[in-house]
């Protein structure tokens, strides 16, 4: 996820200001575009060049937007859960192949990813709401495949932890892991630029409130966090720790920043999801 309110823009701060407060009719999503949501779409990458099978899904969401998802099969065991994957809020699908190749080889589950419109090849225009039906889409494409949501795990980094987030209130799966999560849009906004937005938050759609979300998960949490994240504080993943129910677990990555928890840390990064798929197998 690049970092939503130090984005690299043409304008600076007092520049984009002075255009928004000029312009005729400022509009929510036109400030959420600048702000909050970089997709790409071109697809640059495809998990067959990483030597993984998988299938081409599109999915068709309850306001009739037509989705893009790719599912990779497990490695062998038809009795591990799916995964489901929402990630963060820049490029596509294509630039988490390495993130799939990884998840296959050392995970061995199967894994659906999905592509929220307005990315790659997903029609549509990107927005909250949208996300989340998005999602649903996903979770209801997994049940067809004969994924129960006993049988899922909803994983989410950075804007898509706030997307799994929601969609383990409404529909609760097995267990849920939450990777760089913020608290909300609104604290994002005060902690990097506090000024900028006191002027113009009230214009941004898009609250992604996880905080007032958490305590209403069922399903085992495990919370992600590199100490060295200087884009989501590793604050918000604390404090939404301790407001989220048990059972819960909260995994620190002493090295990582926003984008490097794959790789900063991987003796502690893969142990942790090894523990706690591990639990959930236990408890089922």
């Amino acid at each position: 996820m690049r970092n939503p309110f130090v984005q690299r823009l043409r304008f600076g701060p007092a520049a984009l200001l002075l255009l928004v407060l000029l312009a005729p009719a400022p509009t929510e999503a036109a400030l959420e575009h600048t702000f909050l949501f970089f997709p790409t779409a071109q697809i640059l990458w495809t998990p067959d060049q990483r030597g993984l099978p998988y299938e081409d899904v599109w999915l068709d969401t309850e306001d009739g937007v037509r989705v893009h998802a790719w599912f990779v099969p497990g490695r062998a065991d038809d009795d591990l859960p799916a995964l489901l994957f929402f990630h963060g809020n820049a490029g596509n699908i294509s630039h988490r192949v390495h993130n799939l190749e990884l998840l296959h080889h050392r995970l061995g589950l199967p894994v659906l990813i999905l592509s929220y419109r307005g990315y790659g090849q997903s029609q549509g225009r990107a927005g909250e709401q949208g996300l989340y039906k998005d999602a649903r889409a996903a979770q209801a494409w997994l049940e067809q495949r004969g994924y129960g949501a006993e049988r899922q795990i909803y994983f989410g980094r950075s804007i898509g932890a706030a997307v799994a987030l929601q969609l383990a209130v409404e529909r609760p799966p097995a267990g849920l892991i939450l990777e760089s999560p913020f608290t909300s849009i609104a604290d994002m906004g005060r902690h990097h630029y506090r000024f900028l937005y006191a002027l113009l938050g009230w214009m941004v759609d898009a609250r992604f409130d996880n905080r007032s979300k958490i305590d209403a998960i069922r399903s085992p949490l495990m919370i992600i966090h590199g100490q060295r994240d200087n884009i989501v504080p590793p604050r918000m993943g604390e404090e939404l720790h301790d407001l989220a129910p048990q059972p819960k677990k909260l995994v620190w990555l002493p090295r990582a920043g926003h984008n490097d928890t794959l790789d900063a840390n991987p003796d502690i990064y893969w142990d942790a999801w090894r523990e706690f798929l591990d639990t959930l197998a236990t408890n089922r």
